[in-house]
């Protein structure tokens, strides 16, 4: 059975991003519906029986008739569907700090998320960080830094291979270009890598051609 992913704008939705992303990655086929958030129709949209077990929140990823959301958990079905070694390293200690990154990143850099929101709609010129989005930044590239020096060698992303860490991290790496924020080389050539991943082209190819604007999202373009 064909799943079906509910997600938000590509442009601006960074959950939606690592749900979509995630599917992806699982090789599985979906289809997708791009549902217009914080809009009036999506006032009314969102109270629809496909988004009550998520509480009206996207993505929310349907398997025939169980429903699943949150982008670890969406990560998670999918593993046990197609193997855990798609989305996760092989290597227990590797996979060890995988999985610990990745929850932190669910869980973390709160000032990160709101002062510099998802958007990929802008490149802005460089402004001065708070001393909170700072300490989330240096967080992020020294484990990033951790992580390449440690289990990177097989190939360009994290832990060698794309995976459920780069997934998760991928808004992220967006919110750097976004913003303009200065990063170390190794953290910069990382960037580089995930922006250039075929999924990554895709779903910019798919932001860019939305034409939604959420003005709570923006700020005058430089």
């Amino acid at each position: 059975m064909t799943l079906k992913l509910y997600i938000g704008n590509k442009v601006y939705s960074s959950w939606s991003l690592r749900g979509w992303l995630a599917v992806k990655q699982s090789g599985l086929p979906f289809e997708e519906e791009v549902v217009s958030l914080y809009g009036d129709e999506w006032q009314v949209r969102r109270n629809a029986a496909e988004f009550a077990p998520s509480n009206g929140k996207v993505p929310v990823l349907w398997d025939g008739g169980s429903a699943v959301w949150e982008s670890l958990a969406i990560i998670d079905h999918l593993a046990e569907k197609v193997g855990r070694d798609r989305f996760w390293p092989e290597d227990p200690a590797a996979r060890a700090l995988a999985r610990s990154m990745a929850s932190e990143m669910h869980a973390g850099y709160a000032a990160l998320r709101t002062q510099h929101t998802m958007n990929l709609r802008h490149v802005h010129a460089p402004e001065p960080l708070s001393l909170e989005v700072m300490a989330d930044v240096q967080r992020i590239t020294s484990l990033w830094d951790q992580a390449r020096t440690r289990f990177g060698q097989g190939g360009d992303y994290l832990f060698g291979a794309f995976g459920a860490v780069d997934i998760m991290f991928a808004p992220v790496v967006t919110r750097f270009r976004t913003y303009s924020i200065a990063l170390p080389a190794l953290a910069a050539d990382y960037c580089d890598a995930v922006r250039a991943h075929p999924f990554m082209i895709e779903w910019a190819e798919g932001a860019a051609g939305e034409d939604w604007v959420i003005p709570m999202f923006e700020k005058a373009v430089d």
